[in-house]
């Protein structure tokens, strides 16, 4: 039965095998990918040898997460399933260069499929949508109108592919013919929710599907957790259109907070549990008010001006407004 470092044969398959075997979002085990590399941390993990800034216990307590996720033999036919999918590293030159600012807690690697371009160039090209599932029709049209004019301005819409906020923020930026990043807390061939398999099969195509997690994963609530940090690190700005006080939501915000990334929030009524989280933010500081597009771009703009988007200027006032208690909720 091959052994965790035979399986280990370059950095790639060392962070492929990580991806597998390693607790996501571990700064124990990204402290020592920084100062080690992958498969010296794979041959710590398969030995009884020190581990550097741990103790005796840490080191066996760390030893028993990585053994106890799976057996050698079921990894290598796991790793040989998962070859049909491409896995980035943070030496591919698509890597996005904005989840180093994770630190210790930047992922092993990503699992991907559709454009990896999208990852390429500043994280000012790509802007967080999140909010709640349970959308109201006026959230659900916000959304869908930021998202649209983001995309025509050329940045790539970034959400978690959920019902409600990020589903029409992607299918918005789809349908504005512009791109659009799927941050999964699943493996990327376990579509979730089920309900948004087509819409995922369009982002794949058109757009971008990624996770830390490999694929043949489903998700549970912590990786719900910690993708909040991927769908923060990747943009170079987070909007929350609605969310509950104690939502996921919050949590996707207040990493940003803590990356130093921009964050906006669309005020929502005040006798709307949909948006107790988007007014805490702004009452609390936390969140530059948004009304449209061109807010996100102003504050994405170094200049302080309206970034590439000049028909936003063209068209502040472009739509005759809508009576939001007739949008069908998404």
């Amino acid at each position: 039965m091959p052994s965790l470092t035979d399986l280990a044969r370059d950095d790639r398959s060392a962070r492929r095998l990580l991806s597998f075997v390693a607790t996501p979002n571990d700064e124990a085990t990204g402290r020592l990918l920084g100062r080690l590399g992958a498969e010296d941390v794979v041959a710590l993990a398969d030995s009884n040898l020190s581990i550097p800034g741990m103790d005796r216990t840490e080191a066996a307590v760390w030893r028993d997460r990585i053994h106890a996720r799976y057996r050698a033999d079921q990894l290598s036919a796991f790793l040989t399933e998962s070859g049909d999918f491409r896995f980035l590293i943070p030496s591919d030159p698509e890597w996005p260069t904005s989840l180093q600012d994770l630190g210790d807690r930047t992922p092993y690697g990503l699992w991907v499929t559709g454009n990896t371009d999208l990852f390429r160039g500043d994280s000012s090209a790509r802007v967080t949508i999140t909010g709640a599932r349970a959308a109201t029709g006026y959230g659900a049209f916000v959304a869908e109108e930021i998202s649209s004019d983001l995309a025509g301005d050329g940045r790539t819409v970034v959400a978690g592919g959920a019902y409600g906020i990020e589903g029409s923020a992607h299918r918005a930026a789809l349908a504005g013919g512009g791109s659009t990043i799927a941050v999964m807390a699943s493996g990327i061939d376990r579509p979730y929710p089920a309900g948004h398999s087509q819409l995922f099969e369009r982002i794949a195509q058109d757009g971008l599907i990624m996770s830390e997690v490999p694929p043949g994963i489903s998700p549970t609530r912590q990786q719900f957790i910690d993708r909040s940090r991927i769908v923060a690190a990747v943009s170079g700005a987070t909007v929350v259109v609605e969310a509950g006080a104690r939502s996921g939501t919050m949590r996707t915000a207040q990493e940003a907070k803590g990356l130093g990334r921009i964050i906006g929030a669309v005020p929502g009524p005040v006798t709307s549990a949909a948006s107790h989280g988007t007014n805490l933010l702004l009452q609390e500081g936390d969140a530059r008010l948004i009304t449209n597009a061109k807010d996100v771009l102003r504050l994405l703009s170094p200049s302080g001006g309206f970034g590439r988007g000049e028909f936003l200027e063209r068209n502040d006032v472009r739509r005759a407004p809508r009576n939001v208690e007739s949008v069908p909720r998404m």
